[in-house]
């Protein structure tokens, strides 16, 4: 199972809901990066359940974690370094029958690769519990990217129809692309969030669930980082974006729209600032020809409606063969969109650090 990625810093993830652990280890970080424990555990908290939210079922998941190498004094030693999170707060007795296959879940193809040795019990390696050891690796890698001015901030751009304001593609600043973080519910208009919000509450009460678009971008990368063709910047992205949980698209700029315009509307126009050469618009969201411009990158995720839902619906019972149906029981969020904000920020984060470090005559790591 690939659960790992990155060629100069090698991320490696492990763990289920039910194991009595999940975790990350790191090798290739430089040593002598402060990394505050504080600052790591407020990112991951993003990503879990909360009373204020108000857009899951209500539920309080802290996940303390703990360093077991790697880091001394709060300081990157240079050594592999290992993190774990203690599944404390999962409970058995919460899920659904692992023999009734949940629809639009992992269950049954699980067993079609793992031909009954996989451990079924809330997703297993399908489960969006992974996510906050991802959290916590992005934490460590936004910190030590934002020492050397590369900020990574994401938004809720949509839910069902709901529309958000986007991030300016060519004049986005850091706090622009940070603030949303800073709340519980990350969009950029106050008044959309509480809309969202709403149609997410009263989905929840119904039972049901819905999706929606995360945009997400990055300031500080300089031109000239990635490579033509099959290694190119948004090939990397998009494969390890796709490594989350739950996601079903992402694009780049203007992506999917880019396909309805013409190619007077779409080029993106050269002009000096200050000796500098930028552009004038941004559709092609900071990347071209697998390579970065020095424009922001910007970027969007589709996230699918949450699979879990309080409706009867068709079904196989694996183990008779037998047609059936089934209620998925448990503690399930109506809308996972919010939580896996954290979660792009840190992919992104993660992946432009491996990236950045190979670039060694454009990053250097000090």
């Amino acid at each position: 199972m690939s659960s790992d990625f990155g060629k100069y810093i090698h991320y490696s993830f492990f763990g289920q809901p039910q194991s009595e652990y999940i975790g990350i280890t790191i090798n290739g970080l430089p040593a002598g990066e402060y990394i505050n424990p504080y600052d790591v555990r407020e990112f991951i908290a993003r990503q879990a359940p909360g009373e204020s939210r108000g857009f899951t079922v209500q539920r309080f998941e802290r996940d303390e974690f703990q360093f077991l190498s790697g880091i001394v004094n709060d300081v990157t030693c240079g050594s592999p370094l290992c993190a774990v999170i203690p599944n404390d707060t999962q409970k058995d007795e919460d899920e659904t029958p692992t023999n009734l296959l949940r629809p639009s879940t992992g269950d049954y193809t699980a067993r079609l690769k793992y031909h009954g040795f996989e451990d079924p019990r809330g997703g297993g390696p399908f489960s969006g519990r992974i996510a906050a050891a991802i959290c916590l690796g992005g934490a460590i890698a936004k910190t030590i990217l934002e020492k050397r001015g590369v900020v990574v901030g994401a938004h809720i751009e949509s839910i069902g129809k709901v529309q958000d304001k986007p991030f300016d593609p060519v004049n986005v600043t850091a706090d622009q692309l940070k603030d949303p973080g800073r709340y519980p519910f990350p969009t950029l208009n106050f008044g959309v969030g509480e809309t969202m919000q709403a149609q997410i509450n009263l989905l929840a009460k119904k039972g049901d669930s819905i999706g929606g678009v995360i945009e997400a971008g990055a300031l500080g990368i300089p031109g000239g980082v990635g490579d033509p063709l099959f290694d190119g910047m948004e090939n990397l992205l998009a494969k390890n974006l796709f490594g989350i949980p739950g996601v079903k698209g992402v694009e780049f700029g203007e992506g999917f729209r880019g396909a309805e315009m013409k190619g007077s509307e779409h080029n993106d126009e050269y002009y000096l600032k200050d000796g500098n050469i930028k552009t004038k618009t941004n559709h092609a969201g900071g990347i071209l020809g697998g390579v970065t411009t020095g424009m922001p990158l910007i970027l969007r995720i589709a996230v699918k409606p949450t699979p879990s839902i309080d409706f009867e619906q068709d079904t196989v019972d694996i183990e008779t063969m037998e047609e059936t149906t089934i209620i998925t029981k448990g503690r399930h969020d109506a809308c996972i969109v919010p939580r896996i904000v954290p979660v792009a920020e840190s992919v992104i984060a993660m992946t432009l650090l491996d990236v950045l470090m190979g670039e060694s005559d454009l990053f250097v790591i000090k």
